[in-house]
């Protein structure tokens, strides 16, 4: 059984991994010859599952040109990642499900990891806003895009990484 202190520090390094996940989107971004960008365009979206008693964590990062994925857990120091190019009628079919009109809508509900759950976070992005979204799946509204774009990443994804 680890001490309180010890599970308080995880539970800090897991916050910390989590925001520095998000906030790490590739910023390159080509602008369109016109310089025209829609506020609804999707330029990147990123899954994770962090938490539980080892304190495992999934973490997979999509552009319109690749895709980043790493897993690991803290407890027993085990990391591993991988990273693949996409063309853009993958991008595509990944974000067709994900309506942008529908992201201010989206539900988050409270954090699983204090009783040593885990977390399912989202951050989609667009140039006008960061949509951030943690266990939206009890929105049973607005989740099912989230659930099928869940279902195309499948398809991309190595096993190890689901």
């Amino acid at each position: 059984m680890m001490p309180t202190t010890k599970k308080l520090h995880l539970k800090i390094l897991f916050s910390i991994l989590l925001l520095s996940a998000f906030f790490s989107c590739d910023k390159k971004e080509t602008v369109p010859v016109t310089g025209n960008r829609t506020s609804n365009e999707i330029t990147c979206i990123s899954m994770s599952h962090i938490g539980g008693t080892l304190g495992e964590y999934t973490i997979v990062k999509i552009t319109k040109d690749s895709v980043f994925a790493e897993k690991g857990a803290t407890a027993n120091k085990t990391h591993k990642e991988w990273a693949s190019s996409i063309n853009i009628d993958t991008w595509k079919r990944l974000i067709s499900p994900i309506n942008v009109n529908d992201l201010d809508d989206i539900k988050s509900s409270p954090s699983q990891q204090p009783v040593d759950g885990i977390d399912e976070t989202f951050q989609i992005r667009t140039p006008a806003k960061s949509h951030i979204y943690v266990n939206s799946f009890a929105d049973t509204v607005y989740y099912r895009q989230l659930q099928q774009f869940k279902e195309q990443l499948v398809l991309i994804l190595p096993k190890e990484y689901q």
